[in-house]
């Protein structure tokens, strides 16, 4: 697909969507009883798990707690059977490792990890079927995996990717979109604050593009954010209904 084919004549990509629309997302927390708190997320074709344990104290030596916040340890991986391209070992290469330490630094930054010194939060995130904004469905995964687990955050964080066709920016990308290979964005926000967890360029940009680009991923971060408040209000309903029974 070539860039000038991202947008069609009347505006639409090649999925059906405007510009600035995201794909359709569906989301659920509570997805796994054994964890202290867990969400499945999909993101049109994308599809993501995340788990969360913890708080808890330390495994391994103790010698890695941290006196005055918890050390928010985070992993990454995509399944073998989640992309087109056969995969030896869904986590432990190069990439997973890079994009695990991101997700640590993404959530260090929302976690009110003060609350809880000298202790371990673990956050797992699984891509189960990868076709476009695989890091930005986990990040949003794992934002309603640690509010399903009860762990204080300054913030809801909310990641979203965005690119260019030609001089119009696009908002949450698509595996073909992505694959074009123009410059793609990757944001992770803090909506109330807009505060900025994660901002990721893949290619030069000029100043000019950047900010039309920064503000897509934004106000699709902003649209992002009232999906995930909804999911996490029916959560906490059905909670509150068990607890009443």
């Amino acid at each position: 697909m070539a860039a000038p084919e991202l947008l069609s004549d009347e505006g639409y990509r090649a999925d059906g969507r405007r510009p600035a629309e995201l794909r359709k997302i569906r989301a659920r927390m509570g997805v796994f009883a054994q964890a202290d708190g867990s969400a499945y997320i999909e993101q049109g074709n994308t599809k993501a798990l995340a788990v969360v344990y913890g708080p808890h104290e330390m495994r391994g030596s103790r010698s890695k707690a941290l006196p005055d916040r918890a050390l928010v340890n985070c992993q990454y991986s995509v399944a073998t059977f989640g992309t087109g391209e056969r995969r030896r070992r869904p986590r432990g290469d190069r990439q997973t490792g890079e994009l695990a330490l991101q997700l640590q630094q993404t959530f260090e930054a929302a976690i009110l990890t003060q609350l809880h010194p000298r202790s371990q939060i673990d956050i797992y995130v699984q891509i189960l079927q990868a076709d476009g904004g695989n890091y930005c469905a986990g990040v949003n995964a794992a934002t309603l995996a640690v509010m399903d687990a009860g762990i204080p955050m300054r913030d809801y964080v909310c990641a979203c990717s965005a690119g260019l066709a030609e001089d119009t920016p696009l908002a949450d990308l698509s595996s073909p979109e992505e694959a074009v290979g123009g410059p793609r964005l990757v944001l992770a926000l803090l909506p109330a604050s807009g505060q900025i967890a994660l901002l990721q360029l893949s290619a030069r940009l000029h100043q000019e593009r950047l900010e039309a680009v920064l503000e897509a991923a934004g106000q699709a971060c902003r649209a992002l954010h009232a999906v995930l408040d909804r999911v996490v209000r029916e959560r906490l309903r059905e909670v509150t209904a068990l607890l009443g029974d």
